[in-house]
């Protein structure tokens, strides 16, 4: 299989296609190549003995070493027996700068099918086609055509676009800005933003990541990738295409308005990553974000000698959500004591242009000790007694002590720039304009918001939880045998009751005529029993009547009713009426539901409901799974959150109660992949508690014939890029000596137990797990360790209580390649706890945890010394193979 480590850091390059012509692509790639003194390059090309002064060889089986990484830049046409060439030839990675494929049309989109048909057959790592390549200034590896080598810096840019990537490669250059890497990936037939998001987590001198996105690829790798990296190193995305192509086929509130680049925002806030909407954005954030002082919050404090600036940026900071900090009595007396008698008395804190350097410091002092205050911005413009690289430095010296952020903005010319210079040399945030400064704090403050959400880890419910749904699964499977790929109404709310969402019941009524006389009776509205995929709202085509009492013109305006929906949707069937039960006193409305989307699959739609739904368009998005906290965070981003707190006398809405609607809403979608679109439109709220009104659900046929062939979906959740916390595989345990222990998946929250462990461990036991002694275990080793993709990955630790204190004494680790349906394990059990079972008890549960996911073999690389493992292994019936390095390679087939 590719290797793609050594692909991106290769030590052999074979070029195919390299040139000596002047202004060839062949040639400038091999001088930049060149440029490496560690590197060994050999050029191919049939036609050439030599280029440029090195060996030439007319096919890549010819050269006699093992070739980490091939580059192709040829005509388009032979391309396809190149990478089968190189398969033959056992080279771990191709990048294929070569243009000509599905760009140019069908043709070329059948070329690369096949292309991708040969990389699979061989196991080959693949960037490309139509790029500009990979360049890695830390490691001397240039493989693209540009004549423009960047600095070494710690900053990754990865782009889809070449010519985009081109232009920032040239700007980074005339600004001296560094690179631990540039990739362009160009048609991302194999190589993606998850792979490379995955690479640059394990390397040493990448800090933040930039990503120039127009597709994400493969979501669910980029999620899980993401989730992982985004814990201690920053990433900030450019996305552009803000398009609703996907809303014109919707069949529901919720996919008309859960709109494509909606659902890009709701992916990255779970990934914690940042979203930015300018260029100059990107480099500002990738700068901070890494910082140790996130705010905690929005409220900022600005400080400034210039009060036509300080009204500026607070204009900026509401306008763009923040909000001005208020300060305390406390803290507006504190600076009255030294601050003119006309100082502002509030914030923005408008210190005057007569200010000192004295003045300056105790006021940001004053306003970062203030527990209102989130962070500072410090606005300097060259009016002041005080110089601004004074000012500068100390401002450096309270920020680099402070536990709160602290922005400056030195607005001026040449005058204010020694002062910048100092900022930047110390790592401290620096703007030309309040705005910048303000954009950016509000940037750092998103992050930290959606670091917080990266913790959060929803459960799948377990056996004695799960509502009974086989019926509904069946239920469905008869709506679609039917024709039918709308559920009624009252089978969309059988939904809902199973998993607990409070719901109003129409009375029961055996008949039409019999409905008419409840209806006038108890002057109850009467609803037609419209299947119509057209009509989302009943009352759009007359499908509700509320109010008429006599009985004969209820019987002529039913008539009415059905020629009025008829006219409007012919294809509509009605199966009847009800008489619906009203809801009195209502006092809210909202909308809950969920839509598949393309790219991220189901979603999770919270807003404003009722008919003014798709005109307010009041909506936020999240992605299953949720747990009270994510639907808490789902709802607050919305404006109607307010108003559910309680408006214009009117009480709050039940709050928890919604929050709870929402999860369960979420354990319905998790278990039903077959649903397309849902909504519940209106949830009402009426003294203070929430009903559902109206429920539709849309059947995914797709996914029915998909669930139904295990060999094409070997997991529970195809509809789900985050997968939940797998509970299933909880269990208690007893040692050979009778200790309970308990055995579960690994937590995002289990770092400072996973440390402890690590740390207390012998060396020659961290020797045989990690093939060398770990002298320092970070905090990037414990995060990566830590926060998996239980989909990708599985990590069983075995936690030992005693007393009130928890340990990890154990724990066995399985990375799954679902392509190559095989599996790679380790297993590590603490010195003290060696020889009681633990390790084949671990061992076993991984076996299971790798049937149950479908692979066919799972293996492992020991060391030949690490006697323990090899015995168990043997013991459980693996084989053996010694490998060139020395190490055994044992496996076991599962199939």
């Amino acid at each position: 299989m590719g290797n793609i480590k050594a692909m991106l850091d290769p030590k052999t390059i074979a070029l195919i296609g390299a040139s000596e012509e002047e202004g060839s692509v062949g040639r400038a790639i091999m001088e930049n190549l060149l440029l490496s003194e560690t590197k060994k390059v050999f050029p191919v090309n049939p036609h050439k003995k030599s280029v440029l002064g090195k060996e030439c060889f007319s096919n890549v089986a010819g050269i006699p070493n093992h070739i980490d990484l091939a580059v192709i830049v040829t005509p388009a046409k032979i391309v396809l027996s190149l990478v089968e060439e190189c398969g033959r030839a056992g080279v771990e990675g191709i990048i294929i700068i070569s243009a000509g494929f599905k760009e140019t049309g069908k043709e070329g989109a059948e070329l690369e099918a096949k292309i991708v048909e040969t990389k699979k057959k061989y196991g080959l790592r693949l960037i490309g086609p139509n790029c500009i390549g990979v360049i890695r200034p830390n490691i001397g590896l240039n493989t693209s055509f540009m004549k423009v080598n960047p600095e070494k810096g710690n900053i990754a840019f990865i782009s889809q676009s070449g010519a985009l990537g081109a232009a920032i490669l040239d700007w980074a250059v005339k600004t001296h800005t560094g690179f631990s890497m540039f990739c362009s990936l160009g048609s991302m037939l194999d190589v993606d933003f998850g792979d490379l998001i995955d690479f640059l987590g394990d390397d040493p001198y990448t800090r933040s990541i930039m990503l120039y996105m127009e597709g994400v690829g493969n979501a669910k790798k980029f999620m899980s990738a993401a989730r992982g990296f985004s814990r201690n190193k920053p990433i900030i995305i450019i996305k552009p295409g803000k398009f609703k192509e996907s809303a014109k086929a919707a069949q529901s509130h919720t996919g008309a308005m859960a709109g494509d680049d909606q659902v890009y925002d709701a992916a990255f806030r779970r990934a914690g990553v940042i979203r930015v909407q300018e260029f100059s954005d990107l480099f500002n954030c990738a700068a901070v974000l890494d910082s140790r002082s996130l705010p905690k919050g929005r409220r900022l404090a600005i400080v400034t000698n210039a009060g036509g600036f300080g009204v500026m940026a607070t204009d900026a900071l509401i306008d763009l959500g923040g909000e001005p900090a208020k300060l305390t009595e406390k803290s507006i007396e504190k600076l009255s004591t030294f601050l003119p008698p006309y100082w502002s008395k509030g914030n923005p804190v408008d210190i005057l242009g007569d200010a000192d350097n004295e003045r300056y410091v105790k006021t940001i002092k004053v306003c970062l000790e203030d527990q209102g205050v989130d962070g500072a911005l410090v606005i300097y413009v060259p009016q002041a007694i005080v110089r601004p690289e004074k000012a500068a430095a100390s401002v450096v010296e309270i920020a680099k002590k402070a536990t709160k952020p602290v922005l400056a903005a030195w607005v001026g010319g040449e005058d204010v720039e020694k002062g910048k210079e100092i900022f930047y040399r110390h790592d401290i945030p620096a703007y030309e304009t309040p705005e910048e400064a303000v954009k950016t704090y509000l940037y750092m403050y998103k992050y930290y918001r959606n670091l917080e959400l990266l913790y959060q880890t929803p459960t799948e419910l377990s056996l004695t939880e799960a509502p009974p749904k086989n019926h509904l699964k069946a239920l469905i499977r008869r709506a679609t045998k039917e024709g039918r790929n709308l559920l009624f109404e009252e089978e969309a709310k059988d939904f809902l009751k199973i998993y607990g969402i409070p719901v109003t019941t129409p009375y029961f009524v055996p008949n039409v005529e019999e409905a008419l006389k409840v209806a006038c009776r108890i002057n109850y509205p009467v609803v037609l029993k419209i299947v119509s995929p057209d009509i989302s709202h009943k009352s759009d085509v007359g499908g509700v009547k509320v109010g008429i009492k006599s009985e004969t013109e209820l019987k002529e305006e039913y008539a009415q009713m059905i020629k009025r929906v008829k006219e409007r949707a012919p294809q509509a069937r009605i199966t009847g009426v009800t008489v619906q039960k009203m809801v009195e006193n209502i006092n809210y409305e909202v909308i809950m539901g969920s839509k598949k989307d393309k790219d991220f699959g189901s979603v999770i739609l919270f807003g404003m409901g009722g008919v003014g739904t798709e005109i307010y368009k009041d909506v936020s998005l999240g992605l299953p799974p949720l747990n009270q906290t994510l639907a808490r965070r789902l709802m607050e981003e919305t404006e109607v959150y307010k108003v559910l707190q309680g408006y214009r006398g009117k009480p709050p809405a039940d709050i928890k109660q919604l929050e709870q609607i929402l999860v369960s809403l979420s354990n319905l979608i998790i278990d039903f992949p077959e649903i397309a679109e849902m909504d519940i439109n209106p949830v009402a709220v009426t003294d203070g508690k929430a009903y559902a009104i109206d429920a539709r659900i849309i059947i995914d046929q797709g996914a029915i014939e998909y669930i139904a062939s295990p060999q094409a979906c070997p997991t529970p959740y195809p509809h789900l890029v985050i997968t939940p916390y797998p509970e299933k595989y909880i269990t208690l345990w007893k040692l050979t000596d009778d200790t309970e222990v308990l055995l579960r998946p690994i937590k995002p929250e289990d770092e400072p137990l996973e440390y402890e462990m690590l740390s207390t461990l012998s060396e020659e036991t961290l020797r045989l797990r990690f093939f060398s002694v770990i002298k320092n275990i970070t905090h990037e080793m414990l995060v990566r360790f830590c926060n998996i993709d239980y989909e990708r990955e599985m990590a069983i630790v075995a936690e030992l209580k005693e007393g009130e204190k928890r340990k990890i004494i154990g724990i066995a680790r399985l990375i799954i390649d679902h392509d190559f349906k095989q599996g790679e394990y380790a297993v590590l059990v603490h010195d003290k706890f060696s020889g009681k079972g633990l390790g084949y008890k671990l061992m076993d549960v991984i076996i299971g945890v790798a049937q149950e996911k479908g692979l066919e073999e799972i293996y492992g690389t020991v060391l030949p010394d690490n006697e323990k493992m090899l015995r168990l292994a043997r013991k459980m019936g693996f084989t053996e193979k010694r490998l060139p390095d020395g190490a055994t390679r044992v496996q076991i087939a599962l199939k």
